[in-house]
């Protein structure tokens, strides 16, 4: 076995493997030499090489998002830890684990006007669950930092940075470990619905006629069928889920703009909730969380083993427990409560389905009619990765197969990491993975493709409205030199030399019956990864969207 010399980089190598930390992301350099070195050298470990630390990262994040175990990236010293700040930042607010390796010089280097140098010593403070600073020499205080972070990002399911300092010469190696390293256990204990709040809280439920259930962001299979079907049984219940909550049933509202955008104050009034139950990550539709703002329910509780967020600003309980095992302990104790509630809004879901139906039959090829067929010519049984901006809002408005696994960067809703999510989603999940990405979206992060690890089934389908739509959508909209240039940032760009560099199929589609060609091609050829290029017109897609809502009235 080839180890590098130094000290510290083995013990650092020794306590990821037997913490399980096997995904390593490593972008070029020298100072981190040491650490490639024994990553690359040793069987436990699966190394990829990524040469944008920023790519790098979003890639790492989309393997622990699927793995739900802790990636690892390192880097070089210097400017290139600082390109992982954006997903260190998703990790932080999606809950994904993720352990950031970064190499320094040593500590009489900094400040002095050495090359390739910064602060690096708790750069991601206010992100970051755990910091080790390590020092230079190998010791059992070294090691305790080691396995805390790594133990912290397991157990609280957040990124964590370690930053180890390296003096030179870096690229020594041996055939003999140096070091005998401390490994800690990690202590998680089992978390339950204490009886004194079931009664409590179940009495609440039992007197409650409007219970609202809101899901947002979810893995699949989070919560059991047992539960979900009960929760469906409840006259006074109403379950509101996100594209993004991979949960499905037929009594579930998974369209919630088509639902209450066109709801007048006498409907929201009908709607507002006495108590507001949620769990999930965060929440796409802003049209709800101002709904729930304005009429605020007398409890809401939050399920998280970890953290509640008060986003409607009126949280009254948070059960620190996973969602499954409070519906396993709690659904039991609660009873069936008469109630009006489900059968309104159901009344308003089906006309709400036939005004939409009527409205896409009769509109010309845009944004909102690609959505529709794209969605609707998805395989089952695969994953969907989709960018933030306009394309999550659209993947909103219509229903999905509920065999499609549905995920989105919604931590932190940036558009920079979107395509190196997937990809590393793809990689980890050995599903056929496709990404539905904006144009501006897909052009801010193409060095994505810039790797050599993609899987033959991935698929983008870009849309290419010629700049950011979304801005066409929200208020401040103007036709004007200022708008088309800092808000729109319009563009007549296309992907077809890129995909030609990064050999990717390329196919095009500017109609329904050239994207029902494409997208059929798309999907049977898996020899090639692919993209789909839709190109939609700039101007037509806010009015047929905004006439969109005001048809289903």
């Amino acid at each position: 076995m080839l180890y590098p010399k130094i000290p510290l980089a083995q013990s650092i190598i020794e306590i990821c493997k037997a913490k399980g930390v096997h995904d390593i992301i490593i972008s070029p350099g020298s100072r981190n030499a040491p650490l490639t070195i024994g990553f690359t050298n040793h069987p436990d470990f699966r190394c990829y090489s990524i040469a944008d630390e920023r790519c790098a990262g979003f890639f790492a994040l989309g393997i622990a998002q699927q793995k739900q175990k802790p990636v690892a990236v390192v880097c070089t010293s210097g400017s290139a830890l600082l390109n992982y700040y954006p997903a260190l930042a998703e990790a932080f607010y999606s809950q994904i684990p993720f352990v950031v390796i970064s190499a320094d010089r040593p500590h009489d280097k900094i400040d002095i006007g050495d090359g390739q140098t910064i602060r690096q010593e708790n750069v991601f403070l206010n992100h970051s669950l755990y910091n080790a600073n390590l020092l230079e020499e190998a010791s059992e205080e070294n090691d305790v930092f080691i396995n805390e972070a790594i133990n912290v990002a397991i157990a609280h399911k957040g990124p964590v940075h370690i930053n180890v300092p390296f003096e030179e010469p870096l690229y020594q190696t041996t055939n003999k470990l140096a070091v005998d390293v401390n490994v800690t256990g990690l202590f998680k204990s089992e978390s339950s619905v204490r009886v004194e709040d079931i009664i409590a809280f179940s009495t609440l439920w039992n007197y409650s006629q409007k219970i609202l259930v809101l899901v947002g962001e979810c893995r699949p299979n989070t919560i059991d069928q047992q539960w979900i079907d009960e929760l469906a049984s409840h006259p006074s219940v109403v379950v509101l889920t996100e594209t993004t909550s991979n949960l499905h049933h037929p009594d579930f509202i998974n369209n919630i703009d088509t639902l209450i955008t066109p709801f007048t104050d006498k409907e929201f009034a009908e709607l507002q909730p006495r108590v507001l139950i949620t769990f999930g990550g965060m929440i796409v539709s802003k049209r709800i969380k101002a709904f729930l703002r304005k009429y605020k329910p007398r409890h809401h509780w939050h399920i998280d083993e970890l953290r509640a967020f008060d986003t409607f600003g009126i949280l009254t309980k948070h059960f620190t427990v996973a969602p499954n095992q409070f519906f396993k302990q709690f659904l039991p104790h609660v009873k069936v409560v008469p109630s009006y509630y489900k059968d309104f809004i159901q009344t308003v879901r089906a006309q709400r389905a036939i005004k939409h139906s009527e409205y896409l039959a009769n509109i010309p090829f845009s944004d909102l009619k690609a959505f529709e067929s794209i969605l609707a010519a998805l395989p089952g049984n695969t994953q969907l990765q989709v960018s933030n901006s306009s394309a999550i809002r659209y993947a909103q408005l219509f229903d999905i197969d509920p065999s499609i696994e549905v995920f989105c960067n919604r931590g932190t809703s940036g558009i920079d990491g979107s395509t190196s999510t997937a990809i590393g989603a793809a990689v980890a999940s050995n599903k056929q993975t496709t990404l539905i990405t904006g144009d501006i979206g897909f052009l801010y992060d193409s060095n994505a493709l810039w790797n050599n690890y993609i899987p033959k089934h991935f698929k983008i389908i870009l849309i290419n409205n010629g700049g950011g739509g979304i801005f066409r959508i929200l208020p401040g909209h103007q036709e004007n030199e200022t708008f088309h240039t800092y808000f729109e940032t319009s563009h007549c760009l296309t992907a077809e030399h890129l995909a030609k560099m990064y050999r990717f199929d390329y196919l095009t589609a500017a109609d329904e019956t050239s994207l029902k060609t494409g997208l059929k091609q798309l999907f049977e050829n898996n020899d090639q990864p692919a993209i789909l290029e839709v190109f939609t017109p700039t101007r037509d897609n806010n009015k047929l969207l905004l006439d969109y809502f005001k048809a289903l009235v």
